[in-house]
């Protein structure tokens, strides 16, 4: 029991220490820690063992606020200081959780159909990066329609919150209110988060009971379409060829993001 404590609260404080970072999905964290399936089993089916899942969510909420709080500022800091590096440290995070989602899918053989699944999921993660980050006007005046669009806001940034490969922080920069977030956030400011996170709920609420559905009755094609996903969003934190004097520091911080992620899937297996 301690154990799992633990193992919850650690994994709450990886995936809350990453999911304000742009282009970093927490979905995709949940999902390379080895822990994506049981977080949406526990909030779609909460009433069905309401103390064991309460029990978890809290844990996990517990690590995730913590990772916010003590981590995500130092590791922007970290992205500003030595950017290419801490890039190639993500995306060798990223590759380092393909083997397991890969086994996931129970894919024997890839064939037509394979492709296509993981294809529909790489390629909407495109052309949802492609979108300009002022599409939607913004409305935050707490008032009537400004309230609205904040409760459809909350709503879209749980799509992105729950479906790996899709970071939180790019869909509140598309909806114009992430700087609006983020100073509410630190100064806990109610009339502007309350609506925003009933939207959240909200949104939460009817994508894990729909993605629950959809692992349960398809899995082959759900958890292809989600390592599109997680493949997909390399290109959001791609940064580029580094230059000679980089190079082999970004190389070891690749290989070093890699066995970190593939060592903990290992172990969520123990």
């Amino acid at each position: 029991m301690k154990k799992n404590t633990i193992k919850t609260m650690l994994n709450g404080l990886i995936v809350g220490s990453t999911m304000l970072v742009p282009g970093v999905s927490g979905g995709s964290m949940a999902m390379l820690l080895g822990i994506y399936d049981r977080l949406v089993h526990s909030i779609s089916s909460f009433t069905k063992n309401m103390k064991e899942n309460f029990l978890f969510l809290v844990l996990f909420s517990i690590g995730g606020l913590l990772g916010m709080i003590l981590f995500a500022s130092p590791l922007l800091r970290l992205i500003e200081l030595y950017t290419m590096p801490m890039l190639y440290l993500f995306i060798g995070i990223v590759a380092g959780g393909v083997p397991m989602m890969y086994e996931k899918s129970g894919v024997k053989k890839i064939d037509l159909d394979s492709f296509l699944y993981f294809m529909l999921g790489f390629v909407s993660i495109f052309l949802v990066s492609a979108l300009p980050s002022d599409l939607f006007p913004k409305q935050t005046n707490l008032s009537g329609i400004g309230l609205v669009f904040l409760i459809m806001a909350g709503f879209t940034a749980a799509i992105a919150l729950v479906l790996p490969g899709i970071s939180v922080s790019y869909m509140l920069l598309l909806m114009g209110i992430y700087e609006e977030t983020m100073k509410a956030v630190s100064r806990l400011y109610l009339p502007y988060l309350i609506p925003l996170g009933i939207g959240v709920f909200l949104g939460i609420i009817l994508t894990t009971k729909l993605l629950e559905q959809a692992m349960q009755q398809h899995p082959k094609a759900t958890y292809l379409v989600i390592l599109g996903f997680v493949i997909g969003s390399i290109a959001e934190v791609f940064p580029g060829i580094p230059t000679r004097s980089e190079l082999l520091i970004c190389f070891l911080t690749l290989i070093a993001g890699f066995l970190c992620i593939h060592f903990i899937s290992k172990l969520q297996k123990i």
